[in-house]
């Protein structure tokens, strides 16, 4: 049963904060805390977030402490699995060559770094081939596959990718190319044709499995072909199956930087594939983790925000396939090739993001100084690099609170102008844009409730804005209530110590659909800031009961930033973190938005 939660009430009278939000103060219902603080015998922190997290007083324990033993789904429940673990341990056996087709991000990598592995163990090369961003675009091609099936590839697997391919999977079946799809992507319509088609998403899988990334899906379907390999009692040269347990620290990378929701075996996945990821057993993320001044890979954070971006960079910006390789790879020195490579791309792709940023967040304040009302936002530019316009339009949506759109165009960035698009909660912006596309105001488009994708001529820019506006009439009250930021509980400043944030802590792992607890700070005076970095600022929170260090990411020439230097005092928002420096540890409160106190 669904916890019952209170009407949300404002926290502090705010409305509207220095950043432009209302604040929401979450009311879980009372029985539910009393039953999980009975459950826990503890105090009623812990249990004011779990029930806030819908988890009940039977749930407290495979949430806390999730494993693989309890959670992991039974292999066969996924539709197609079984037929698909046949053809592929036929196709390893009898030696014929096996191509991977991976996605050109961190999901497709790991995916195809995971079937590497699996292959390796059992003595066999796996081919690899990554579309080109701006030549291909997302996703296999007829041309791809016949490039494949010409250069000799006996059977393709397609990660991360290809259950929406339908006019490549149609050419493959004319030239007799059998593809094994391994997707997780959502699917309309009818299921294509395919030798086997293994997604949690197509309409006829009854695993339930459906929040999980590609790479969770792979490492089902590995787990799959030992089990398949035991019923026919063969084992590889070596003597023992491969233990896919190794690989849960790709499993976990997948996972997180696709921000596939931590529940179920999701929460498995990350919970020990952090662990494998600390040992740095993985040469390639071992090194590149060693390029990007990483002592060792030990949290949610340093996968998604240090990893990850850079891991991307090579398909936003660069070569395609480095990723794959990378994580692939059991070289030291290719592998440090590999991630000084990647980390340079990355260099650049933030140079680039910066640019376009300070452009299209001009563009948008234009829009709202003429139309206030608007309810979303679209910027475009011709030179505006298709590999970071969704990056941006993400920054868009999260400065200011509207569904945003962002087009890029130009030579070298190929034949038509891309779009990228993210959403609010509530505002569906891939089913917005496939109706535009459906109408004609746009070539082509669609995606999924908080984000999209179109393309378009440049000069249907304008059109699609005069559309877009007039459909977002209908999303009023949806918009206004993104724009609220919801606060878990309140905290003191002398309160904010260690234990409470181990306490927090056991939460974790954070991420999609597991959220951070946030927590509200009442009336306290900003002292001692300064800026730090390009556009941080640091300062301590006081009152009668104690200091708080805060950090303020980004906010430096933000009107919470001038507020922090000129001492006032605030209601605060923020999450708690450890922030250890020299070997010391303390308590850092990560300063989410600010209010002046009335």
């Amino acid at each position: 049963m669904a916890a019952q939660s209170l009407p949300e009430e404002r926290l502090f009278g705010v409305e509207t904060s220095l950043t432009g939000r209302f604040w929401a103060l979450q009311n879980p219902d009372p029985l539910r805390v009393r039953q999980l603080a009975a459950h826990l015998g503890q105090d009623d922190l812990l249990a004011r977030l779990l029930a806030l997290r819908d988890v009940g007083a039977n749930e407290v324990e495979s949430f806390l402490s999730p494993t693989l033993r309890s959670e992991f789904p039974d292999p066969s429940s996924f539709a197609d699995m079984d037929k698909a673990a046949g053809l592929v341990l036929d196709a390893l056996l009898d030696g014929r060559n096996v191509t991977v087709f991976a996605d050109y991000d961190v999901d497709g990598g790991t995916s195809s770094a995971i079937l590497a592995r699996y292959f390796r163990a059992w003595g066999r090369d796996l081919g690899l081939y990554v579309p080109d961003r701006l030549a291909e675009g997302y996703g296999p091609s007829p041309e791809a596959f016949r490039h494949l099936k010409a250069t000799g590839a006996d059977l393709v697997i397609t990660v991360d990718c290809g259950a929406a391919a339908l006019s490549a999977l149609e050419e493959a079946n004319a030239i007799d190319l059998p593809i094994v799809v391994i997707d997780h992507h959502l699917m309309q319509g009818a299921i294509p044709e395919a030798a086997a088609l293994v997604n949690p998403n197509r309409p006829d899988d009854a695993s339930g499995c459906g929040h999980l990334a590609a790479a969770g899906v792979v490492f089902v379907f590995v787990a799959a072909l030992n089990r398949l390999a035991r019923q026919r009692k063969i084992t590889p040269p070596g003597g023992e199956l491969p233990n896919p347990i190794e690989w849960l620290d790709l499993a976990a990378l997948g996972t997180l930087c696709d921000m596939a929701p931590l529940r179920g075996v999701n929460r498995a996945f990350v919970r020990q594939g952090l662990k494998i990821l600390q040992r740095g057993e993985n040469t390639g993320i071992r090194a590149l983790a060693d390029v990007a001044g990483l002592g060792e890979v030990s949290s949610v954070y340093h996968a998604t925000f240090m990893l990850g971006p850079r891991l991307n960079a090579g398909g936003r910006v660069g070569d395609p396939w480095l990723a794959a390789k990378l994580l692939a790879s059991d070289d030291r020195e290719e592998a440090i090739g590999l991630a000084e490579r990647l980390h340079a791309l990355n260099d650049e792709r933030k140079a680039i993001e910066q640019d376009i940023l300070e452009a299209a967040t001009a563009h948008a304040q234009r829009q709202l100084e003429a139309n206030p009302q608007r309810g979303v936002l679209i910027a475009g530019g011709e030179g505006w690099h298709p590999g970071v316009i969704g990056i941006v339009a993400g920054r868009l949506k999260d400065r200011f609170h509207l569904p945003s759109i962002v087009i890029g165009w130009g030579q070298g960035l190929g034949p038509v102008a891309k779009g990228s698009a993210r959403s609010v909660t509530g505002v569906n912006i891939g089913d917005a844009i496939a109706a535009a596309a459906r109408e004609g105001v746009i070539l082509s488009g669609g995606g999924h409730a908080m984000a999209g994708g179109l393309s378009c001529q440049p000069d249907q820019i304008e059109a699609l804005d005069s559309w877009m506006c007039a459909h977002m009439h209908q999303f009023a009250e949806e918009r206004a209530a993104a724009k609220g930021l919801s606060i878990d509980t309140l905290i003191a400043p002398g309160a904010a110590t260690t234990d409470l944030v181990e306490t927090v802590a056991k939460l974790g792992p954070f991420g999609a659909g597991a959220t951070e607890p946030v927590f509200g700070v009442r009336d306290v005076r900003c002292m001692g800031a300064r800026r730090i970095g390009a556009n941080h600022i640091k300062f301590t929170a006081e009152d009668e009961t104690g200091k708080l260090d805060c950090v303020a990411w980004r906010m430096a020439d933000e009107p919470l930033g001038e507020a922090a230097i000129a001492g006032a005092r605030l209601h605060l928002v923020g999450r708690l973190k450890i922030n250890t420096w020299n070997g010391r540890s303390s308590v850092q409160f990560e300063v989410m938005d600010g209010a002046e106190v009335r």
